[in-house]
């Protein structure tokens, strides 16, 4: 039986040389199923004119100029988290292969290729939905991607002292954090910058996000987690006049005569798993609970 015409869209970084094996790899699995394989530019020109790999019977495009049934994320959590503001509305399912260790979105090992392809070509597989922020700015506007699927964080200068932070959901006032920042989850980011300053883990498919602040100066100011469908809006006051917005690390100075509005984004970024895939086991494994670490 002849395979099914699918097409694929593959990203990456372009720092990893041990990524040439993997892409062939995968290359190999799709030309096999005469599967259609586009490749970003500057990964192309990577594996082609660095790393002196042979590659035929690929197209290459530029930025969103792509279509496909679905995209594959070369590299770690940062890569799939690049892939997905690319992918953007399209809302093609990602493929997230890790090449280094396990993450939470990339979380399939470059051995298991072969079997993962195979699966999307048998239908083997689930599709989470995960929702994204978007920011809305009033007064400068914000140059990149303007939406996260992981987080969104409102940070003070590297050299300034803390910021004061006004926030208000669904038109009614919060609260005003002093602190070096605060930081809007989602579920998907909840295990990233989020939880390393105190946020809570959130189960995927809750629909809600969080607001975090980073070295707040009450001790009495706390995480807290909000329906997804609310409207978040901040404004800022900081001694030199700027502040920084980072979407998912992507950051940008703006002014702090801007005010964001924060929401979910009108689309959602569909994540493949692998049948059998379990989140809590992966959860388990990457923050070692119940390890023993005696020895």
């Amino acid at each position: 039986m002849t395979a099914r015409k699918l097409r694929f869209a593959i990203f990456g970084n372009t720092y990893q040389p041990k990524k040439a094996v993997s892409v062939q790899k995968i290359l190999d699995c799709l030309h096999e199923r005469k599967a259609e394989v586009a490749m970003e530019r500057a990964l192309y020109e990577f594996l082609t004119d660095d790393q002196k790999l042979s590659i035929s019977g690929v197209n290459v495009f530029d930025g969103h100029d792509f279509e496909a049934d679905f995209a594959i994320s070369m590299g770690g959590d940062g890569t799939f988290l690049r892939t997905a503001s690319m992918v953007g509305q399209k809302e093609i399912p990602i493929l997230g292969v890790n090449m280094g260790r396990l993450g939470f979105l990339a979380d399939i090992h470059p051995s298991d290729i072969d079997h993962t392809i195979a699966a999307l070509y048998m239908d083997d597989y689930s599709v989470e939905t995960r929702a994204v922020i978007q920011v809305e700015t009033d007064g400068a506007s914000i140059e990149g991607y303007p939406c996260a699927l992981n987080d969104v964080a409102i940070l003070k200068r590297d050299n300034a002292s803390m910021i004061t932070i006004h926030a208000s959901i669904n038109g009614e006032v919060l609260t005003t954090y002093q602190a070096d920042g605060l930081i809007m989850s989602t579920p998907t980011g909840s295990t990233a910058y989020s939880l390393s300053v105190g946020g809570p883990i959130i189960v995927p498919g809750t629909h809600v996000f969080s607001l975090t602040p980073v070295a707040p100066h009450s001790l009495n100011v706390r995480p807290i987690v909000v329906s997804e469908d609310s409207i978040i809006e901040l404004t800022v006051e900081s001694r030199s006049h700027n502040f920084l917005v980072a979407l998912d690390g992507r950051s940008e100075k703006l002014p702090d005569s801007t005010r964001l509005t924060l929401r979910k984004a009108p689309y959602r970024v569909q994540v493949i798993k692998r049948s059998g895939t379990r989140y809590f086991h992966t959860l388990r494994e990457k923050m070692m609970w119940g390890a023993d670490q005696r020895h």
